[in-house]
């Protein structure tokens, strides 16, 4: 941590009154003391090697001049790499400890154009190619021989998969496939590092061969010339433009003109062509899908890392934030005094809480389900792709709910860029569209719940997510409401449960009147959406609350006091959020209604002491906050003053836009 002596003493205060020890939670969230002093070890060495500083800061700069430097700096991020790999002897964890997380994106603060080589290219290779493919690949791309990246998304095209134009056609005389784009919207669009950065690509494309069509399948193709980085004959690629962040990642574009590749650069683990173009089919078909699974169960732990440092950032300020008169004759409160800033900064300190726990439980799901997948059995394949699906979701809408709640938090100084608080909604509300448009990723875990309901209405087991579908299913209403923890997760899943049946008896009534099951399902549609959601709340606020209490055990009284109370703010604050769900289809009365309001607003006051202490405990360095109002000094004001002097324009004191425009415009020269 990089701490000033000079401390904002409004700051130290609060830091003085927190009632539980610090350093005891940030090992918590790590895993253990050695978990915690391998990471502050790590990001240390990484960030004394000085990469993340910037002489005039990046936002001052031209688009291309973005992308430059952000290739500087992945590059010397990428050397790095590999010399802790030899150092330490790790393999991939050395890419994921520096680049995942907030390491990364605290030195490529607008994205890498390197990101999709580690995330997308590699996983995918070990995922779906064969051994003897792996052996030559991998080794290639680990060493960044070359430089990949994974492109699915077309102009034309996203989530819908099957709708892909992309075609590799199988030309058995030549033992070749012959990558097409048959129109503009075939054209992939999007993939980072395709613009300029990578030379070769894993491609989804529809699969034909004999004159007939085996639906998508991944193709390594390469793009540029090794030596010269010149695009290959047949390949059109280039970048596609300004966006709202991310403009260091260099999205591109990629179109092919009968583009011919070797038979062997077809990943084949679960699908084959022979050389005659016999096709082989895979077990299954979802198990291409593999690799999208894995990034959303990665998208769910980077939004746990940008919540944690928007409240850090957002809470700081609120301390040192002095502002209005409620008293007269009272010096001026810090705003975090107010319980309506309370309300906005310490449901975003739990929902980093919560969907940390969450992304642990889906990513040990994920590990175990892929270990079985390699035995052979697929039994909890359709759980795993359903869960990530709705979790995707509803963490990426929630963090830039949550981001945005701290940016207002922060008042007019949260819009300056120096706030870092406008470039981290960037990047959480792009997370809303990639990898699965959040409401098509809704409507599929909708799919797998509507299926879930008919199973229990037939007797039938359910798998562990969505078991409370038997316990609740039959009976609405019937359980009288009980105002605890326990009894409002209890009423999320009644929730839960009677909209998914809901659903269901509409697409069914739907159908009776003449509809096409299609049809039926397309009306029903919003409220699938919402029924995906109310089933991924019952997931986190679950998840959240049992590994809470599983992790308690070994807390000491003071700190398991704060996190008990963490998970009842969490949990109340969503029964007040969907206060209209819960009367709807539970027993709860208005007077329970305000029982939860004061409770709610109790838990604020309580927790408000340890609110400094809380977002101290995230243990996030001022290199990785990025922030003037976030530093751990809280020296808010200073900060913002140096950054505003950093501005090219106040490089002079008079502009030449002075003397050329605006001086013989007031003259009435111009």
């Amino acid at each position: 941590m990089s701490k000033s002596t000079n401390v904002n003493p409004d700051l130290q205060r609060e830091r003085e009154k927190c009632s539980f020890n610090i350093t005891e939670l940030t090992n918590l969230l790590d895993g253990g003391p050695q978990m915690t002093e391998e990471r502050r070890r790590r990001e240390a060495t990484v960030l004394n090697e000085g990469i993340h500083i910037e002489e005039v800061p990046s936002e001052y700069l031209s688009h291309k001049e973005k992308y430059e430097l952000a290739v500087k700096k992945a590059c010397l991020l990428f050397k790095l790499i590999r010399r802790l790999q030899e150092e330490e002897n790790t393999g991939m964890e050395s890419f994921r400890a520096v680049l995942g997380g907030t390491l990364g994106a605290a030195i490529l603060q607008d994205g890498s154009p390197l990101t999709l080589h580690y995330v997308m290219f590699i996983p995918t290779i070990m995922g779906q190619a064969t051994v003897e493919q792996q052996a030559y690949w991998i080794g290639r791309a680990f060493n960044l021989d070359i430089v990949g990246t994974y492109a699915q998304t077309e102009l034309g095209h996203g989530t819908f998969i099957r709708g892909l134009e992309t075609t590799a056609t199988y030309d058995p005389k030549t033992k070749e496939f012959v990558l097409h784009s048959p129109t503009l919207t075939a054209y992939k669009w999007w993939p980072g590092g395709l613009a300029h950065t990578a030379n070769y690509c894993i491609v989804m494309a529809q699969l034909y061969t004999n004159g007939q069509c085996h639906g998508i399948h991944p193709f390594i193709v390469q793009l540029r010339d090794e030596e010269t980085h010149m695009p290959l004959p047949g390949i059109k690629v280039g970048e596609i433009g300004a966006k709202l962040g991310m403009n260091g990642t260099n999205n591109g574009f990629l179109g092919f003109e009968h583009v011919r590749i070797p038979r062997e650069h077809m990943l084949m683990k679960n699908s084959q062509v022979l050389e005659d173009g016999t096709y082989v089919k895979s077990p299954s078909s979802k198990l291409t899908y593999g690799t999208m699974m894995f990034v959303r169960v990665v998208i769910v732990k980077d939004m746990c890392n940008y919540i944690a440092k928007a409240v850090t950032i957002a809470t700081r300020y609120s301390a040192v934030r002095r502002q209005s008169q409620p008293k007269p004759d009272e010096p001026e409160p810090q705003i975090i005094d107010y319980l309506t800033q309370q309300h906005k900064l310490m449901v975003g300190i739990a929902t980093a809480h919560a969907f940390q726990l969450s992304a642990e439980w889906i990513w040990n799901m994920y590990n175990n389900v892929t270990a079985e997948l390699d035995a052979g059995d697929m039994e909890r394949l359709p759980e795993l792709h359903a869960l990530s699906c709705c979790l995707k979701a509803v963490t990426t809408a929630d963090a830039a709910e949550c981001v945005e709640r701290c940016r207002l938090a922060c008042g007019g100084h949260g819009y300056m860029l120096a706030s870092n608080l406008p470039i981290t909604y960037g990047h959480v509300t792009a997370a809303c569209t990639y990898e699965g448009e959040n409401t098509v990723l809704l409507l599929q875990t909708a799919r797998y719940l509507v299926k879930a309901w008919q199973q229990s209405s037939g007797g039938n087991e359910l798998p562990p997510t969505v078991a409370y579908l038997s316990r609740v299913g039959a009976g609405r209403r019937s359980p009288p409401w009980d105002n605890t923890i326990e009894g409002i997760i209890r009423g999320f899943e009644v929730v839960a449960a009677g909209k998914i049946g809901l659903c269901v008896m509409n697409i069914e009534r739907r159908q009776k009147s003449g509809l096409s099951y299609e049809d039926a399902w397309n009306m029903t549609s919003v409220q699938l959406t919402q029924a995906s959601e109310a089933h991924c709340r019952v997931f986190i606020l679950t998840s959240y609350f049992e590994e809470t209490e599983r992790l308690v055990k070994n807390a000491s009284p003071e700190l398991r006091e704060v996190l008990l109370q963490l998970v009842d703010l969490y949990v109340v604050y969503w029964a007040l959020q969907r206060v209209g769900d819960l009367l709807r289809f539970t027993s709860i009365s208005e007077r329970d209604i305000e029982k939860l309001q004061h409770w709610y607003e109790d838990l604020l006051t309580k927790l408000r002491p340890n609110a400094v202490g809380l977002v101290d405990a995230f243990d996030l360095r001022d290199e990785i906050l990025h922030s003037a109002l976030g530093a751990y000094d809280g020296r808010v004001y200073e900060r913002l003053m140096e950054e505003a002097l950093k501005s090219p324009l106040n490089a002079e004191p008079v502009n030449q836009s002075f003397h050329k425009y605006l001086k013989p415009f007031m003259q009435g020269k111009l």
